[in-house]
């Protein structure tokens, strides 16, 4: 066999194979194309009847008191506790946030955004901020003097930012109305007082 055959193999046996891969690519992105759109054609009485039907009920006050049982707070959690704002906070895009004491485990707090509930500890860190963290570590609050924020801590996003509270509100407005000195706006000292 000469060389210019077994080339000629070679590229006839590699244009089958992508030939083959091809096709294959090309059958399982027409199936999932037709299943789409024969759902997409379906009306749309049968498409939310069977959602309603896979859908299960909530009851209501069943929150995140079902959670196995948390363990009893700290001193210090405790101490922190004392300075999470509870209520509804006002978030960018019209995102609302709400704080609320956990019932069942005192030091503890439940976070709802929109249909999702977290329970969360909060611990005081060296800034001064207060850090809600998630006790399946997904979630982090971080409540700062003029705002607060939600984090993903497993993807790294923030999912709501710029919330605000009734009393960060208040206490933006004040900051406005009286800003705190700069270093760099004490006055120089007089060639009087200066030391000689």
């Amino acid at each position: 066999m000469s060389l210019q055959n077994k080339r000629t193999r070679r590229i006839r046996t590699a244009a089958i194979t992508v030939g083959i891969l091809l096709g294959m690519t090309a059958g399982a992105f027409s199936s999932q194309a037709h299943a789409a759109t024969e759902t997409a054609t379906q009306p749309a009485a049968k498409v939310k009847a069977k959602v309603k039907a896979k859908a299960k009920p909530a009851k209501k006050g069943a929150v995140a008191e079902k959670f196995v049982p948390l363990p009893e707070a700290s001193p210090e959690q405790l101490a922190a506790a004392s300075r999470v704002l509870i209520g509804r906070y006002e978030c960018e895009f019209s995102k609302k946030l709400l704080i609320d004491a956990n019932d069942t485990n005192r030091g503890y707090f439940n976070i709802r955004q929109d249909k999702q509930t977290w329970v969360v500890k909060p611990v005081l860190s060296s800034t001064g901020a207060v850090r809600l963290e998630d006790t399946k570590d997904t979630v982090l609050v971080i409540q700062i003097l003029t705002k607060s924020m939600l984090l993903n801590v497993k993807t790294g996003h923030r999912m709501v930012d710029g919330c605000v509270h009734e009393v960060q509100r208040a206490a933006e407005e004040e900051l406005r109305k009286n800003p705190p000195k700069s270093v760099f706006d004490t006055p120089a000292p007089d060639a009087a007082s200066a030391p000689k």
